[in-house]
Order: C-alpha cells, then sequence, then structure tokens
C-alpha cells in the first residue's frame, strides 16, 4: 500500500511539472494564478492512496493566448517531413526566415503557435498502470514514426517538442520535463506540415480592412479609385457605385496563386497597384501570360505566383463593371 502511494504521489508530482512546459508562454508577465485550471478525478481518498484511478489535466485556463503569451514568441523553428521551416515575427505578422525569407500565411502560423501553446500532456495511472504506464508510453514513443521537432524561442528561452505518432495516437517529449506523455492528435496534425502549407499564396495583405486606392492598367484600359471615407470616387472625380466597387475589393483580397512556380514570367500585361493602411502599404503586382494560365510577380519579391485563367478573367471583369453611384431621384 505504502509503495502504491509513493507511485501515485510521484505521477502527481510528474503531471505538477508538465506545465512548466507552458509558463514561459501562458504565464509570462502575469500573477492571476487562479486563472490556472486544475482538475483531478478519482474514487475517493483511499482508492487515490491505493494507487486507483488517476486523471490530471493542467491548462492555463484565460491565459492563452488572450493573455498575450503568443507575442512573447519571437522564434519558432519546426522540423517536419524531412525540412526545417523557421518563423520569425515581424510585429504581428509571420516571416518565414529558413529555409529562406518568404511571405508566410500567418494565419497558419498562429494556428502551429496556438497548438503548441494550447497543448495540454496528459497523465493517466490506474490500479494496473502506474510506473508502468509510463514504461509503455516510452516504448510506444521509442518506436513511433517521427512527425515533427517544434523548438519556441520567448524571452530568450527555447524549449524543444518532439512529437511521433504511433497507430492513431500521438506521443510528446518535452525538454522542460521527463518522461513521454500522450497529446491531443490536433497537435500532431498542427505540426505535420511542409513549407508549402506555411506560404502565403494571396497576392496582396489586404486582410479585412479596405484599400485607400486602386490602380489597374489592363492594356490601354485603366482603372483608377480611390477612397473618401465611405465613398469610392473615380479618377475624373466620380463617386462610384459601393456594391461594384466592393465586388472588385473581394476579387483583389482573394487573388491567390494556385501554385509556385521557379520561371515563366515574361511582358506584363496586367499592372495592380493597391495602397492601404492609411497609404502606409503601397503593393504592386505585375501579371504576364503563362500558356493558359498567368504568372505574377510582387514587386521587390522574386517569388513567381501561377494564377488560374479563370481567377484573372473574374478580376477584369469586376474591374469593367464597376460603374458610377445612381444619383437621387430629385
Amino acid at each position: 500500500m505504502p509503495g502504491r502511494s509513493l507511485v501515485s504521489l510521484k505521477q502527481l508530482c510528474n503531471a505538477v511539472l508538465v506545465c512548466l512546459f507552458l509558463v514561459p508562454f501562458c504565464a509570462a508577465g502575469s500573477s492571476h494564478y487562479s486563472d490556472w485550471d486544475y482538475e483531478e478525478t478519482h474514487s475517493d481518498s483511499r482508492a487515490f492512496a491505493a494507487g486507483g484511478m488517476l486523471h490530471v489535466r493542467m491548462s492555463v485556463g484565460d491565459l492563452r493566448i488572450r493573455r498575450g503569451d503568443s507575442d512573447k514568441i519571437s522564434l519558432v523553428d519546426l522540423v517536419a517531413k524531412k525540412q526545417e521551416i523557421a518563423f520569425g515575427r515581424n510585429k504581428d505578422e509571420w516571416q518565414i526566415v529558413k529555409p529562406k525569407p518568404l511571405r508566410a500565411d500567418s494565419s497558419t502560423v498562429d494556428e502551429l503557435v496556438r497548438a503548441l501553446t494550447d497543448a495540454k500532456m496528459e497523465l493517466d495511472a490506474s490500479d494496473k498502470g502506474g510506473s508502468d504506464d509510463q514504461k509503455k508510453a516510452a516504448s510506444a514513443f521509442a518506436a513511433a514514426t517521427p512527425v515533427a521537432t517544434a523548438k519556441v524561442t520567448a524571452e530568450s528561452r527555447t524549449l524543444e517538442l518532439q512529437v511521433r505518432k504511433s497507430k492513431e495516437d500521438y506521443y510528446a517529449k518535452s525538454s522542460a520535463v521527463e518522461g513521454i506523455y500522450k497529446v491531443p492528435s490536433t497537435l500532431g496534425q498542427a505540426l505535420d506540415k511542409n513549407l508549402e502549407d506555411f506560404r502565403n499564396k494571396k497576392l496582396f495583405d489586404l486582410g479585412s480592412e479596405d484599400p485607400n486606392k486602386i490602380e489597374i492598367h489592363d492594356g490601354s484600359k485603366t482603372h483608377f479609385l480611390t477612397r473618401s471615407g465611405e465613398d469610392w470616387w473615380s479618377g475624373s472625380a466620380k463617386k462610384m457605385d459601393a456594391t461594384s466597387v466592393d465586388d472588385l475589393i473581394e476579387k483583389l483580397r482573394d487573388l491567390s496563386a494556385s501554385k509556385f512556380v521557379d520561371s515563366g514570367f515574361t511582358a506584363a500585361v496586367l499592372d495592380l497597384i493597391v495602397t492601404s493602411n492609411d497609404g502606409k502599404r503601397i503593393e504592386k503586382v505585375a501579371i504576364s501570360k503563362a500558356g493558359d494560365n498567368y504568372i505574377a510577380k510582387r514587386q521587390n519579391d522574386p517569388t513567381l505566383y501561377q494564377i488560374d485563367a479563370k481567377a484573372l478573367d473574374d478580376l477584369k471583369k469586376s474591374a469593367e463593371d464597376v460603374k458610377p453611384a445612381t444619383v437621387p431621384a430629385k
């Protein structure tokens, strides 16, 4: 009986140590310890002392993400699918810095960071388990297929997490605590990505904001629109129909590459210039014809984006459909 009690106590202590993996990211700069969530279930105290069923879960409640823990993370290094990818934070946006500087899909990187900071390592011990469960987990981890290794740097401290998959289960080993623990499948899936999954395929960084100016040069045709408050005006100072302009903005916002290519850009047949962020961001995109599709290139960016012909045809049609606002009848 005492032996089992010591095993259970050791398992409980290990569970407490597991939460240290999240401390640098979730508790930095906060003294609200009441936000930590601790959950324990067992039949009664005697059963617990006898090595009965024990379930421990550590989470960080509202301290996750919303308490500013994610903005403490400055670098994420991911080794998965035989590739090493590193992400660096630039204010509120992520950039790919390895294997080479590339635009990143910030929302996808944010999902990765969220999966890492929200990860719960769960420890379960039963009357038949205890230290044997740890041995089984370690054995499963050793024989499992590597999924990914992630290194997260926050405020000059770096932690490493190795994740492997055995059948349908995911196991993790952290540099913050000894032992092997099961982790949710969502963590394994978030890590199991390649470089292409994290690249930004969109031609413009508009997000949800509306631009200030739009210029489209299509051969001899030029479309010029500028926003003043909620109203849009043409180059000839005519007020334009808001619905038709909104449709054009959505086409620009959604303009994305079907894939990345290494060559094929020739003479531009279409030039797009979009000004946003109160005039602080000016994005210029040149587009050339390439067989049945198009190749786009952003200014000061060597990346070549292949665009499906239909997407560009829809954009050009939307620009043609922008019309003057209806003058109210007197």
